[in-house]
């Protein structure tokens, strides 16, 4: 089965990771893949695949870049570079061309399946239908979900992480019968408890850990503030992992002095695995998400893990396998919080347990392929339409 995968290579976030971990195991399994994103300009691609080679290592050991004019081989992956005017971890902003290479190349390839793990474009609303599109429907406070309904109407199938926003698409006029539950997948077997030297680097009894973009929805200053207030001594340690529009300003008003780290963008998946085998609570304070891979990587290395019922995040910790808060009361929830954790390690212990057995339960990426292949297969029994989408 071919597939020609739409989706994001940079500037690093959750889609990418999402996008690199599925396609890579896709090829694992004898698929053939091609990968379509998008590139600012000629050399762009090239510097692209540097960066990312460097930080993250291969990308599909059969990945082989080309445009849409290239004579694409069969035998391999194909990477096809769509063209954009700018691109960062929100959104694209693609040229007036992108469309026309977007559809060239898909008549080229002419794949089984077309994939769109959705990039935030205006491209995501113009892949190929049959079917004339709805009009926009109410009944939500999610924007995006608002915007979005209209159009994946229109795609074969369109894959969410959880039963909740699975209903808020169909309320919202997505046929039932064409929403897909698949949550995001982790390898358990590389993202797992094992030994780190992070604690006695950052000179720690006690490590709490937030890994993410530094970014308004986000919502990292509640954690810092709740952090700030709680005024614990020496030996407890809040490690921040990412970087954002936000982090120079928060970094001048959260440093050292209150047992705060600031540790950067971590490109190196090596390293960030050994700051989560290292740490002891992993907190999420987001306003807004889909399924967070870093809350599940987190989940997987056995960290006592809290998060916002943002999305999915809080289904994925439900039943006792984390602590779920409310998106209004984030700070004073973890001013009441933290002091627990901090005077009672065996709490973490026995959730950071909980956490792993329930990644392992719901959210390998074994299981997230599988249930992909199923549902390949389930399109492409419909016959429905010459070039088949999934968003």
């Amino acid at each position: 089965m071919h597939i020609a995968w739409l989706g994001k290579k940079s500037p690093f976030c959750g889609n990418v990771t999402y996008s690199r971990e599925v396609t890579n195991a896709l090829l694992d399994r004898e698929y053939q893949v091609s990968f379509l994103h998008f590139a600012q300009e000629a050399g762009q691609l090239d510097r692209n695949n540097a960066a990312w080679s460097a930080a993250n290592g291969s990308w599909g050991s059969s990945m082989a870049p080309s445009s849409y004019t290239n004579s694409l081989s069969p035998a391999s992956c194909n990477e096809v570079s769509l063209p954009c005017h700018y691109k960062s971890q929100i959104y694209t902003i693609p040229t007036l061309k992108s469309r026309t290479v977007l559809m060239k190349s898909l008549r080229r390839l002419k794949p089984d399946v077309v994939h769109a793990s959705l990039t935030l474009s205006p491209l995501d609303f113009l892949l190929p239908f049959d079917r004339k599109l709805r009009n926009l429907t109410s009944g939500t406070q999610h924007l995006m979900y608002q915007l979005y309904a209209p159009f994946l109407a229109n795609y074969d199938s369109t894959i969410v992480f959880s039963y909740i926003q699975r209903d808020i698409l169909v309320k919202l006029g997505v046929p039932e019968e064409r929403v897909a539950v698949i949550p995001n997948g982790v390898d358990a077997q590389k993202y797992s408890p094992g030994p780190s030297g992070l604690k006695s680097e950052l000179k720690a009894d006690r490590l709490f850990v937030y890994q993410g973009r530094i970014a308004p929805e986000k919502n990292v200053e509640a954690l810092l503030k709740a952090w700030k207030q709680c005024n614990f001594g020496p030996g407890n340690v809040l490690a921040i992992v990412g970087d954002g529009p936000l982090a120079a300003s928060l970094q001048l008003s959260y440093g050292e002095e209150e047992g705060i780290v600031w540790l950067g963008f971590v490109a190196e998946e090596e390293r960030r695995i050994e700051i989560l085998r290292g740490a002891d609570v992993f907190i999420l304070p987001s306003l807004v998400e889909g399924l967070s891979l870093s809350l599940l990587e987190a989940m997987a290395c056995g960290l006592a893990c809290l998060a916002t019922d943002a999305g999915a995040d809080g289904e994925a910790l439900e039943e006792g396998a984390g602590i779920v808060l409310n998106t209004q009361r984030v700070r004073s929830q973890l001013q009441t919080l933290l002091p627990l954790f901090c005077d009672h390690p065996e709490l973490g212990m026995l959730l950071g347990q909980k956490a792993r057995q329930r990644a392992i339960e719901r959210y390998t990426l074994s299981q997230n392929i599988t249930e992909l292949e199923k549902l390949y297969a389930e399109v492409l029994q419909k016959q429905r339409v010459p070039v088949r989408g999934l968003a």
